[in-house]
């Protein structure tokens, strides 16, 4: 899939997949940012993208520094509709009890494009019935 990509800052590499059949591109950090303990920020990424009709943006946490640092995506996985046209950004969570500074240029989420369905909810007054039932949260011992 070729998506359109508006570079708003140069000296950020284009997101690109790492290995061959990776599911997502690395967003790199615009600016550089201190995240303290417990902190969040909104950290932009320096580009923006055109999706395609059908499709959404996912902005989801990168493993290495979710393991290392405690560092994630608050809302994650982030949203990004195919009519948005703004420049991306992240928001990042420290959920370490120690700082974390992040450079800019530093690769701090990953984006993935995903197809979705365009959703139309009918008001009824029953549902039908399935086996898992209304049994929610650990309702399969789990």
């Amino acid at each position: 899939m070729r998506i359109p990509l508006q570079r708003l800052d140069d000296g950020l590499p284009i997101p690109a997949h790492a290995h061959p059949g990776d599911g997502g591109v690395d967003l790199y950090a615009r600016e550089p940012v201190r995240l303290d303990a417990g902190q969040r920020a909104v950290v932009p990424t320096g580009i923006a993208v055109a999706i395609p009709d059908g499709f959404a943006g996912l902005v989801t946490p990168r493993s290495g520094l979710a393991a290392r640092h405690g560092i994630s995506v608050v809302n994650g996985p982030g949203l990004v509709d195919s009519g948005y046209r703004g420049e991306i950004k992240v928001v990042l969570v420290n959920l370490s009890d120690e700082s974390f500074d992040i450079e800019r240029g530093d690769r701090i989420a990953q984006f993935v494009v995903i197809p979705v369905s365009v959703q139309e909810f009918l008001p009824v007054a029953e549902l039908p019935e399935s086996t898992r039932g209304s049994g929610g949260f650990g309702s399969t011992g789990a």
